[in-house]
């Protein structure tokens, strides 16, 4: 049997989709996934994200000298996901404000597109010295790009 192609939300904004599988490890005594491995889950979903729709990693960013620390987080437990279940995380970026930059991400189960968590994260631009910075015009650029492809 052939997964069903993965979920994508409508919201207009470049979205990239992640099929992950939850581990042994990330599971709680009520057997559920634990609440904080989210947050790990959305890191996974923006790096992927930077990488198909920007063509540009983390650490690539961070060579070029721009640091995105996370300054504000906020998640909705919809659901539970067990041990080996796969799921798709759903993530999409927008400019938040002139020096901030918002992912979006949505949690659901693969095959029955049952949610699990929902939420977003704001990351602020900053120097290797965590000073506040603008992001540099050729980000914006790749960003405005992004918004404007079909696909990545």
């Amino acid at each position: 049997m052939q997964p069903p192609p993965p979920h994508k939300p409508a919201s207009g904004k470049p979205t990239d989709v992640l099929n992950l599988r939850v581990r042994y490890s990330e599971t709680d005594q009520m057997g559920t996934f634990y609440n904080s491995r989210a947050l790990e889950w959305f890191e996974c979903g923006r790096t992927e994200w930077m990488r198909n729709w920007l063509g540009l990693s983390y650490a690539e960013l961070e060579a070029q000298g721009v640091f995105l620390p996370l300054i504000e987080a906020h998640l909705e437990i919809r659901g539970g996901a067990r041990y080996d279940d796969l799921l798709a995380i759903s993530t999409s970026a927008e400019f938040a404000g002139r020096a901030r930059l918002r992912f979006d991400v949505d949690i659901n189960h693969q095959y029955s597109r049952n949610p699990v968590v929902r939420g977003y994260t704001i990351h602020a631009f900053t120097n290797a010295n965590r000073t506040p910075i603008r992001p540099p015009d050729w980000f914006a650029v790749m960003v405005a790009k992004a918004a404007e492809s079909p696909s990545p």
